[in-house]
């Protein structure tokens, strides 16, 4: 396996290169200090818009000149806002690489942000928060992390109506230009892609581009505890957050390990407990979201309305157990699936360009997969077993969404 290479460009944004033999794709992920949680309190859904913005034309071309372009390349492009970051991502063939970083270079230096381009990406952004009313495991979500998180983090990313109808095609522009700096940006490739190409390529054309971008910090308390949003359907949503160990720390490790005992697939304990045993429900799972100074596993049951409050006291229940301990064989097929999921990671230069942006992010330097692999590896029975003695939710969050509101632990209501 070969290891990533770093490369500091003339302007500071850190590149991180993996070249992965035998490949002929290449992709490359940037990374810009553009996340939701920079959009000022007046302007929430700004980064959504920012996000669309950048794929309706840079430079001397517009939007169909910039796919077109893209296009003729055989170069997919996609941008995304994030919490934290925007992110600009290109897959093509590695040979195509060099033609399509001037293209991806303007989208960052020379946005159009008309308002032409403006009218109809603000139309879809607030259409994606009418959607809400048809998605309520996304209600969900939203819900729980309003209340998890402190602010600004507890922002949904789509923002609200006001905030994006108050969006102008200067303030956007000026905007991007204050955020869009080399400070606080990260840039990755992966797949059939040479270090110092990429290096000399990007020197020249971000000459100039100078600055920091934006940065945020945790402010005030959450609030947590239970809370419920009526929906008359036939469905509810169960949504349970608690605390987890941030990356950096070295117990995330054994976290994904749990997490992976909990809900690694049909083996899984939930999927076992909660809809095979007990058939309460249609979806179960859990997930592990990590970030550089916080974390959180977020436990979801989607079920009936008369089997939604059993559903809740047996996740709880699950969640719980697991505090006494795992067994061998849990221990062994958690690590196999989670080293198989890295496999799979590791064969798409797409993810793993994001992998390694992610890495970059949150630690500061980028993993190997050997070291990835390796790191899995060393995880022993005993010490997963004495961090779970060890171990603290803090104070659980509940979200439910359904017709009823159900009753939760009594220290939560």
């Amino acid at each position: 396996m070969t290891q990533p290479t770093r490369r500091d460009l003339d302007c500071g944004v850190p590149l991180i290169v993996e070249n992965i033999p035998g490949v002929r794709s290449a992709a490359l992920t940037w990374l810009l200090p553009a996340g939701s949680v920079t959009d000022d309190p007046d302007s929430l859904g700004r980064s959504q818009v920012l996000s669309e913005l950048l794929m309706r034309g840079a430079g001397e071309l517009d939007s169909r000149g910039q796919a077109d372009a893209f296009d003729r390349l055989g170069a997919s492009r996609n941008a995304s806002s994030g919490t934290t970051h925007l992110r600009l991502s290109v897959a093509c063939m590695g040979v195509k690489l060099a033609e399509t970083l001037p293209l991806l270079s303007e989208m960052v230096l020379a946005p159009t942000m008309s308002d032409a381009a403006l009218a109809p990406t603000k139309d879809l952004a607030i259409q994606s928060i009418e959607s809400l009313a048809d998605d309520p495991q996304e209600r969900c979500v939203i819900g729980a992390r309003a209340r998890h998180y402190p602010p600004p983090f507890d922002r949904s990313g789509l923002g609200t109506p006001e905030g994006i109808a108050s969006l102008t095609s200067q303030g956007v522009a000026r905007a991007w230009r204050g955020l869009a700096r080399p400070g606080g940006s990260i840039i990755t490739a992966a797949g059939d892609v040479d270090a110092d190409a990429v290096a000399g390529a990007l020197d020249t054309l971000l000459g100039g581009w100078s600055g920091k971008g934006g940065a945020c910090s945790m402010s005030g308390q959450a609030t947590r505890g239970y809370a419920h949003e009526n929906d008359e359907s036939n469905q509810v949503q169960v949504l349970v957050v608690h605390d987890a160990p941030p990356e950096p720390h070295e117990d995330s490790i054994l976290e994904r390990v749990v997490v992976n005992v909990l809900s690694g697939g049909m083996s899984g304990r939930l999927f076992t407990e909660v809809r095979e045993k007990r058939g309460l429900c249609y979806s179960v799972s859990a997930s592990y979201r990590a970030d550089r100074d916080f974390a959180s596993v977020s436990a979801y049951v989607g079920t009936t309305p008369e089997r939604a409050q059993e559903s809740l006291d047996v996740l709880l229940g699950e969640l719980n157990r697991v505090a006494g301990g795992i067994e061998p064989d849990e221990l062994q097929r958690s690590k196999i699936g989670m080293k198989s999921r890295l496999v799979f990671g590791g064969e798409s230069t797409g993810a793993r360009a994001a992998a390694l942006a992610g890495d970059m992010r949150v630690l500061g330097r980028a993993r190997s997969m050997s070291e990835l692999t390796e790191r899995i590896d060393k995880v022993t029975l005993d010490q997963v077993n004495a961090y779970l003695e060890r171990r603290s939710l803090g104070r659980l969050t509940i979200q439910t969404v359904g017709p009823d509101a159900l009753t939760p632990p009594a220290d939560l209501r």
